[in-house]
């Protein structure tokens, strides 16, 4: 039986994410005796969708029914946090009540959360939007992981995690040897499982962070909004407060409470271009007891006022911008360290 594939295509999606979901199940009908998967690329916003690398993709319409054992991909990226299309959104309830399984990717979890398909399941979105999307949606249950797998309802945090979710997708139906056969094919080893972390270096090169570092930089991505003491990470850890210094500041080449700045950061820029949360409230939910506090750190770090950050996100541009790496923000703080050290010792 031949199952057919519709990728619902959002302007300014991330085309490495739609290869990644596509080369899987392309192999298998490669290596299988007959094609078992077709696709089609569909969009409500009309014949051709640009992704975010300025490429040009022709779309269908959509079909008004499919079949319970196809599949429906919503491939959303930058801007999807405030898309809005009422025929989409009514297209997808209808599906989901005929039991199609639908995946968000990356950002495609919000489409699927304001279509209301999301409602006591647990979700996954690229960890860079994570927190913008548990503030506008703060009753459903977000996980930092690669893919969700619940009911009918999927996501999926995008880039190389959709080769794993198509994996997992392809060994439900023909086994783990042909999973494994294409793995090979696609040189992808090891293949990941849903659970699996998104992130593994938070700045640092290739190698592996210490186990105790990564339980405490878990907890500060845990407590954003009301950070933790040095002291009470330490003791939550089960470490002496001088040796997590040491560890932390060895592993990741700043202080913890650097870092935990930095992470208060980036949680509230995420915000502010992904919510209609005011300055106050990000300020707030971002761990910062006052509003000159944050706008000061803000400033500092990212060379603008949140206010005018927010003001000149670039809505038309199709390719959006981080501003700044985690790795060259550490690379200036040891800079800084060593400029000091070299004036106290002349």
């Amino acid at each position: 039986m031949v199952s057919r594939i519709f990728f619902v295509l959002i302007p300014r999606f991330n085309m490495f994410s739609l290869s990644n979901l596509m080369e899987p199940v392309r192999i298998a009908n490669y290596l299988l005796p007959e094609n078992v998967y077709e696709h089609s690329f569909i969009s409500f916003d009309g014949p051709e969708v640009i992704p975010s690398n300025g490429m040009t993709l022709k779309c269908s319409l959509p079909p008004e029914k499919i079949e319970r054992n196809d599949l429906i991909f919503v491939v959303g990226s930058w801007g999807a946090e405030h898309y809005s299309n009422k025929r989409l959104f009514s297209w997808l309830r209808f599906q989901g009540r005929y039991g199609t399984q639908i995946c968000g990717v990356e950002m495609g979890a919000y489409i699927l959360a304001e279509a209301g398909l999301l409602a006591n399941r647990i979700v996954t979105a690229h960890w860079s939007y994570l927190a913008g999307f548990q503030e506008k949606f703060p009753n459903i249950k977000a996980k930092e992981q690669l893919f969700t797998v619940d009911g009918n309802i999927l996501s999926c945090s995008g880039a190389s995690a959709g080769i794993d979710l198509m994996l997992h997708i392809i060994g439900q139906r023909f086994g783990m040897a042909l999973v494994g056969e294409i793995s090979d094919q696609m040189l992808h080893h090891s293949v990941r499982h849903a659970s699996d972390p998104q992130r593994k270096t938070l700045g640092r090169g290739i190698g592996k962070l210490m186990p105790v570092v990564r339980s405490a930089i878990n907890i500060i991505e845990q407590n954003i909004s009301e950070p933790f003491t040095v002291p009470e990470i330490a003791k939550k850890i089960g470490l002496s407060q001088r040796q997590l210094e040491r560890q932390f500041s060895k592993s990741v080449g700043c202080s913890i409470v650097q870092f935990g700045l930095l992470l208060r950061l980036q949680h509230s820029r995420v915000l502010l271009i992904s919510t209609e949360l005011g300055v106050r409230e990000i300020a707030t939910a971002s761990g910062f007891n006052s509003l000159s506090h944050f706008a000061y750190a803000f400033r500092k770090c990212f060379g603008r006022r949140p206010s005018a950050y927010r003001q000149a996100w670039p809505e038309q541009e199709t390719a959006p911008h981080w501003p700044g790496t985690l790795g060259s923000f550490l690379e200036t703080l040891n800079t800084r360290h060593k400029i000091v050290a070299d004036q106290k010792t002349q």
